[in-house]
C-alpha cells in the first residue's frame, strides 16, 4: 500500500499532552488526581470578550477574511506592541495564526530548509524541538542548568552563534522554568547577537504579561534596535488573556517575514474566524483588569509553591519570576526507591508520584532537562497546597531500598 511522507515519521505526540491524558483517564476512574501537568491559566476573560463575540455573531457576514488578519485587529496588536516597548511597526509587519503554535510553524517553513540549523536553550518548549523535526531541521540545543538558574549565558550564545544556524529561538519568560530574564541580561544577550549578523532571531514571548516582582519585560530589540531588520516578536492571547481555546496567535517582524507567513496563511488556514476576531479585538482593547489581578495571583501561587518545595529535603529550585511554572531539580531522588518501585530517573519519578499520590507533573526530559520536572500551578485554588503536600509525603516516603513488603 502506498506510505505516508516521512515527516510524519518525525512528528511527536505533546509529552505534556499525554501526562494530561492520563491524569484524566485516572481521574475518570474514580482516582482523585490533582493535577500540575498542563500549562492553561484556568481563568476566563472578561465579560466584554464574550459580548464582542455575541455582537459579531448577530451580524456574521459569513465570508473569508484576510490572511494576514483583519484590519482592526492588527490595529489593537499594533497599540499592544507599542505599549510593550516595540516602535515603528505597520500593519505589514505583522500577521497573525491560529495560536502562537501555529505562528511558530510558519515560521519554521518559512525560514528554514531541510538541514539548516536552528538553536535554542534548554530546558525548551517541547514544541520547539518537535516543528525542528518536522520541518527537518537540526536543534543544536544550548544546556542551561539549575546551577545558572536556567538561563542563557552570553558566552554560551556566541559560540552556538558562530555556528551560523539559520534561526535562534529564545523564549522570555520561559516555559517550563518560569524564569525572567533581567534587562542587563537581555542586553549583554543583545550586544552577542549583533556580532553574528547571519542568523534570524525568534523571541517567542506569550508570557510577557506574567512577570512578577517589578522585573518588567523586556526585549533584545529594545537593548539593540538595529536587530529589528532580522527579529521576529510572536506573541498570544492565550496565556495573558485566560484564552487558550480561542487560537489566537500574532507576529511582529521584518515585512518580508510577516509576508511569507502571511502566504503560508492562504494554504493553511485562509483567515481567523470573524467571531474569534472580534473577541481578540475586545481582549486587546479592554478592560485589562483581569490580566494584571492574574499576574499578581500567580505571583502569590509561586511564592507558595517555593515555600513548599523549600520545606522538602535536598529539592533545589530556581526563584521563577515569571509565567506560571517551577522546575525544581528532583535528581536527588534519582537512585532511591518509593516503596518497591525504583526511581532511576525523572520519568519513574512523575510515573509514580501520579500513580501512588495522584499528582501529575511533566517529566523534565520532556523539555530536555532530565534532572527536573515541571510543575504548574494554575490548577483550582483549593487544590494547590494539598498537591504540594502530596509531593512532600511521596518525597518523604523515598527510601535507599526497596520495601518488598509494601
Amino acid at each position: 500500500m502506498p506510505q505516508l511522507a516521512k515527516r510524519v515519521g518525525r512528528a511527536k505526540p505533546s509529552a505534556i499532552m499525554l501526562i494530561a491524558e492520563k491524569a484524566k483517564q485516572l481521574k475518570a476512574s474514580g482516582r482523585d488526581i490533582i493535577s500540575f501537568s498542563i500549562g492553561v491559566p484556568n481563568f476566563l476573560p472578561g465579560e466584554h470578550v464574550y459580548a464582542a463575540a455575541r455582537e459579531a455573531l448577530s451580524h456574521d457576514s459569513g465570508q473569508y477574511g484576510s490572511n494576514r488578519g483583519a484590519e482592526a485587529l492588527l490595529d489593537a496588536f499594533l497599540a499592544h506592541i507599542e505599549a510593550l516597548g516595540f516602535a515603528g511597526y505597520g500593519r505589514e509587519h505583522l500577521a497573525t495564526g491560529v495560536g502562537a503554535k501555529q505562528v511558530l510553524y510558519n515560521l519554521a517553513e518559512a525560514l528554514l530548509d531541510e538541514g539548516d540549523e536552528i538553536a535554542f536553550a534548554a530546558p525548551f518548549w517541547t514544541t520547539y524541538r518537535d516543528i525542528a523535526d518536522i520541518v527537518g531541521a537540526r536543534s543544536h540545543i544550548l544546556h542551561c542548568g539549575q546551577d545558572q538558574h536556567y538561563k542563557l549565558r552570553p558566552e554560551q550564545l556566541d559560540a552556538a552563534l558562530a555556528r551560523r544556524p539559520k534561526v535562534f529561538l529564545f523564549n522570555n519568560p520561559s516555559n517550563p522554568t518560569g524564569m525572567v530574564y533581567t534587562r542587563e541580561e537581555i542586553a549583554a544577550l543583545a550586544d552577542v547577537l549583533v556580532r553574528h549578523p547571519d542568523t534570524w532571531i525568534i523571541t517567542d514571548d506569550i508570557y510577557n504579561a506574567l512577570v512578577f516582582d517589578d522585573l518588567g519585560y523586556h526585549n533584545f530589540v529594545f537593548a539593540r534596535p538595529e536587530l529589528k531588520e532580522r527579529l521576529i516578536f510572536v506573541d498570544s492571547l492565550s496565556k495573558t488573556y485566560g484564552m487558550p481555546g480561542w487560537r489566537v496567535g500574532f507576529m511582529a517582524g521584518p515585512q518580508e517575514v510577516a509576508r511569507a507567513v502571511t502566504t503560508l496563511n492562504s494554504s493553511h488556514i485562509t483567515s481567523l474566524p470573524e467571531v474569534v476576531t472580534a473577541a481578540a479585538i475586545a481582549a486587546l482593547t479592554g478592560p485589562q483588569d483581569i490580566p494584571r489581578a492574574k499576574c499578581a495571583e500567580f505571583a502569590a501561587r509561586r511564592d507558595t509553591v517555593l515555600a513548599a518545595l523549600a520545606r522538602i529535603p535536598g529539592m533545589q529550585c530556581p526563584r521563577p519570576q515569571g509565567a506560571f511554572y517551577v522546575f525544581p531539580d528532583i535528581s536527588f531522588a534519582f537512585g532511591k526507591y518509593h516503596r518497591e518501585r525504583s526511581i532511576e530517573n525523572d520519568v519513574a519519578f512523575c510515573a509514580a508520584l501520579l500513580e501512588t499520590h495522584g499528582v501529575a507533573c511533566v517529566p523534565g526530559s520532556a523539555f530536555g532537562e532530565p534532572r527536573a520536572m515541571r510543575i504548574s500551578y494554575t490548577c483550582p485554588a483549593a487544590q494547590l497546597e494539598p498537591g504540594l503536600e502530596r509531593i512532600r509525603d511521596f518525597v518523604a516516603e523515598l527510601s535507599d531500598r526497596a520495601d518488598r513488603h509494601a
